[in-house]
């Protein structure tokens, strides 16, 4: 966990050309209550491995093309490779009639612990109660494990419903955090289009 100097009540102006993201730390430390989900058809999860950083890009693209995912796009490829080549590092695409509409990135690397680092499906399966089928893999996957908690965040750039997502599916909040970063629209690693409810300033 990060531990920072705490910001001071008051206005914070940034450095040009950044953002600021209101981070919500979410965990749970045990299983939760399994949340049904109607059936699906066509629905699959695939593995990816080392060789599979250009279809990892080009899903999480679609998926975070406007909640302001850019952490992987900025990575070096060879951190990425090394990543999710990486045997504790449980990294899956939900496929749906052969096509990539989720992601699950389960991180045990750290010992008794599991980040829920990657988590999202396309714009179009938003609603479509794949999110709730992906959701219940990545509780099962993770408490299959011998873990003890289960970990995972959010921003303010995430889709409204997420936070709420969360907590229904058993986490619960424990910190809140600034992040301030680089707008991704004026390094070139996002499309200036992207995240049209974030304003673009400088750009």
């Amino acid at each position: 966990m990060m531990h920072e100097t705490p910001l001071p009540p008051g206005y914070h102006p940034l450095p040009p050309g950044h953002l600021a993201n209101v981070v919500t730390c979410l965990e749970m430390t045990e299983r939760p209550p399994s949340r049904p989900v109607p059936p699906i058809e066509g629905l699959s999860l695939q593995r990816l491995g080392a060789g599979d950083a250009e279809r990892f890009r080009a899903l999480f693209r679609a998926i975070g093309r406007d909640i302001m995912w850019f952490s992987r796009l900025i990575m070096p490829e060879e951190k990425l490779v090394s990543i999710i080549g990486d045997p504790d590092v449980h990294c899956h695409v939900l496929v749906k009639d052969g096509e990539d509409i989720g992601l699950l990135e389960l991180d045990f690397r750290e010992e008794g612990q599991c980040e829920l680092s990657f988590f999202g499906v396309v714009p179009s399966a938003v609603g479509s109660g794949a999110g709730r089928y992906l959701m219940n893999e990545a509780l099962r996957r993770a408490w299959e494990k011998p873990i003890s908690r289960l970990w995972v965040h959010t921003c303010n750039y995430d889709h409204p419903n997420a936070l709420a997502f969360y907590q229904r599916s058993g986490f619960r909040p424990y910190q809140v955090m600034v992040e301030v970063h680089p707008d991704p629209r004026l390094t070139g690693h996002l499309p200036k289009d992207a995240s049209p409810a974030v304003p673009l300033i400088g750009g």
